[in-house]
């Protein structure tokens, strides 16, 4: 069976499988196509939010409950929302020749305008460097989409009239592409994450790297220099390579960021930004921006400006000579790693826990035999991380947020930096990351000095 194309699916059968933020952006899209969208989830309908009950008001068929995917049959393209893992009947699809696509590989083949992409991947600080290039661009007068993973779906945007299109990617949305072409597609790095998805560590780079797939040689593949892993990734397309960071094209030392292809150097003291992953983030963002003609001076004013993400090494306060930092952001190993050896403070007090996603913990344990403080451990990992630790670093354990604050606080030092930087997904505590983030804000902000 030969895939619809933009103009034939007007008439087509399309199953929207998952039914959150991204499967509705989809099944909308197609309903503007005129395609015949049948909507599933696994969660009765009591328990979907307004997006599943929005379909249903358009007249869209939903079937709903634990059974729901069984059914996905007799169809002529079924749409997988990014969290929704293969099963029976998808797989059975595909052996019969379905197209199977994700949100994003949906939104590019329908785009009103021909719109170059920009795809942000990687295991940590896409959010924070795909706003990055967002800003950057729309410094210089362009009308940008920021969206993707980060949390707008580009489904919800293919009719609108923009100059790029910056979309953060996640393994997840690169699992179904076939015509996805990104005029630049970056890599920031990938370490171990969502192992409890994929059956190894390759197939999650793998999947990390498809975005580079159907690149051609008037495209760019930008990786971290001397990094092997995403080399090799941007090796399976055709896109001219981009290196940053240290040793990069985009050279980043411990006070610049050097442009070695123009000869422009930015001056890292004027970045609001805190830590060293984030001056490889800008690195990043600069080693993308450049193709399209981003000025130097309006990239200056942005770096200048530009904070951040909330919940991703973001500065809440300093007490008693202690700084506090929320990375809630941090939901892997690779992420909090990279917190505690980024912050400027010699020793730091770390918050981590929650539900285990797989994989080792050895790296954190390095890093905070390095710099670490003391550990606060709390959720329902805190049992193996304690157990890696191996009282290497002191640890305590909280149940709960605030215990967890005050715990931190006995532990720290003057001088030192408080953490959350849990390398774990927030969802045996908290709804999300948010939520964790927050009261951690809130507990650190109810803090009295001694």
């Amino acid at each position: 069976m030969s895939p619809p194309s933009t103009t034939s699916i007007a008439g087509k059968r399309v199953a929207v499988v998952g039914l959150g933020v991204s499967g509705a952006a989809a099944a909308r899209l197609l309903i503007r196509r005129g395609a015949r969208i049948i909507g599933f989830d696994q969660k009765p309908l009591a328990q979907l939010g307004p997006y599943a009950r929005t379909l249903e008001s358009l007249g869209v068929p939903l079937i709903c409950g634990p059974n729901a995917f069984d059914q996905v049959k007799d169809v002529d393209v079924v749409l997988v929302s990014p969290g929704v893992p293969s099963f029976a009947a998808l797989k059975l699809a595909e052996e019969n020749g379905v197209p199977i696509w994700g949100e994003v590989e949906l939104a590019t083949r329908f785009l009103a305008r021909n719109v170059p992409v920009i795809a942000v991947g990687g295991t940590n600080g896409k959010s924070t460097t795909t706003t990055l290039i967002g800003d950057l661009l729309k410094a210089s007068g362009r009308r940008v989409f920021v969206g993707g993973n980060l949390g707008t779906p580009l489904a919800d945007h293919a009719d609108d009239a923009f100059d790029y299109l910056v979309v953060e990617v996640s393994s997840f949305q690169m699992e179904r592409v076939d015509q996805f072409h990104p005029a630049s597609a970056l890599l920031l790095n990938v370490s171990e994450d969502h192992l409890d998805r994929y059956p190894s560590f390759a197939a999650y780079a793998g999947a990390k790297g498809n975005a580079f797939l159907r690149q051609e040689s008037g495209d760019e593949a930008i990786v971290p220099a001397g990094d092997l892993i995403c080399a090799a990734q941007a090796a399976r397309g055709r896109a001219k390579l981009v290196t940053f960071g240290p040793g990069g094209e985009v050279d980043l030392t411990d006070r610049e960021v050097i442009d070695r292809r123009s000869g422009e150097v930015y001056d890292r003291r004027s970045f609001l930004l805190e830590g060293s992953h984030n001056a490889q983030n800008v690195a990043a963002a600069i080693a993308c921006v450049t193709k399209f003609d981003v000025r130097p001076d309006a990239i200056r004013e942005t770096l200048a400006t530009f904070r951040g993400l909330p919940h991703r090494t973001v500065f809440v306060r300093e007490l008693d000579g202690v700084r506090y930092y929320d990375d809630s952001k941090g939901t892997n190993v690779g992420a909090a790693v990279t917190a505690v050896l980024g912050l400027r403070e010699p020793r730091i007090v770390l918050i981590a826990g929650g539900r285990d996603k797989g994989g080792t913990y050895q790296p954190l344990v390095d890093a905070l035999v390095a710099r670490g403080r003391g550990v606060v451990l709390l959720g329902e990992a805190a049992v193996p991380i304690e157990k890696s630790i191996d009282g290497k670093v002191q640890t305590m354990r909280a149940t709960s947020m605030r215990e967890a604050v005050l715990a931190a606080r006995k532990l720290a030092m003057p001088g030192d930096a408080v953490l959350l930087s849990p390398a774990c997904s927030s969802f045996d505590m908290f709804r999300d990351y948010k939520e964790r983030g927050e009261a951690f804000t809130e507990a650190v902000l109810k803090l009295e000095a001694r």
